[in-house]
């Protein structure tokens, strides 16, 4: 067992995460084209991450990493393809995508906090228009988030008054608010200061322990050997390489990721 804050503060405990194979699936990509014009971005991609799974994406800039995740919850509609959650298909008619994404927490490079309001507000803003949650209440829950990613005094701290690492804790424990089933990064250290890198890994490290599926696009290659379930290398719009994260690390077969990883870990 492992212990991890949960989402109302205390320490809850969290089994061991059994192996990926074993689970039920949350997200499924099913043959994802995404083109912009005559520009095929994503070509073909099939991924499937099951539930309480860590899945590391790497790979240049220019090949699909942030395209493919923003297909999951279609933030990019995909030019054909099917993308699945918990086994429904959103990209099927009639599909609900504001209801659906509720179940879908993303975390960008940029915070993309409202400058004019609070960290508390910031977090409560979402739940109470969407889910006529009271304010009592979710100020409570958000004060709860906050004291969970280390921002237990800030909550009336307007974003100016903020590190850059605490804007971007601010903003995944504003994506936690909703509930998430699984939780997007997209390169969410890339725009901080080295020094305030760790802050943001801790969080993740800890959602990560508390068996929250995540699908993280990363340059932090010790990141995802450490709490990686599986690490995909994508280049060319296409996935090239997958596997566990020491094996594609240590010993990539595929051509073009040992010439990624040899100007990267250098």
């Amino acid at each position: 067992m492992t212990e991890s804050p949960g989402a109302d503060g205390p320490l809850t405990r969290s089994p061991v995460r059994s192996p990926a194979g074993t689970r039920p699936t949350m997200v499924e990509l099913r043959g994802v084209h995404k083109s912009y014009g005559s520009v095929e971005v994503l070509k073909g991609v099939d991924l499937t991450v099951a539930r309480g799974e860590v899945v590391a994406v790497i790979g240049p800039s220019g090949g699909g990493k942030s395209t493919l995740l923003r297909c999951v919850n279609l933030l990019e509609p995909v030019t054909s393809g099917q993308v699945l959650l918990e086994n429904e298909d959103l990209t099927g008619p009639g599909v609900d995508l504001n209801k659906v994404r509720r179940r879908i927490g993303m975390v960008f490079q940029q915070f993309n906090l409202f400058p004019h309001l609070s960290a508390v507000d910031n977090l409560t803003l979402a739940p109470r228009k969407l889910l006529q949650m009271p304010r009592d209440r979710a100020r409570e829950r958000a004060t709860a988030l906050l004291a969970r990613v280390g921002l237990a005094g800030k909550a009336d701290a307007y974003p100016r008054q903020l590190s850059g690492g605490q804007q971007q804790r601010v903003a995944i424990a504003r994506a936690l608010m909703m509930d998430p089933h699984v939780m997007l990064f997209d390169e969410v250290t890339s725009a901080l200061d080295p020094e305030l890198v760790s802050e943001v890994l801790d969080v993740m490290r800890d959602l990560a322990r508390s068996g929250m599926t995540m699908l993280c696009v990363t340059h932090e290659m010790g990141f995802a050997r450490e709490l990686g379930d599986r690490l995909v290398f994508i280049d060319g719009g296409v996935i090239a390489e997958q596997g566990r994260p020491v094996d594609v690390l240590d010993q990539p077969r595929n051509d073009r990721t040992r010439q990624f990883l040899r100007k990267v870990l250098r």
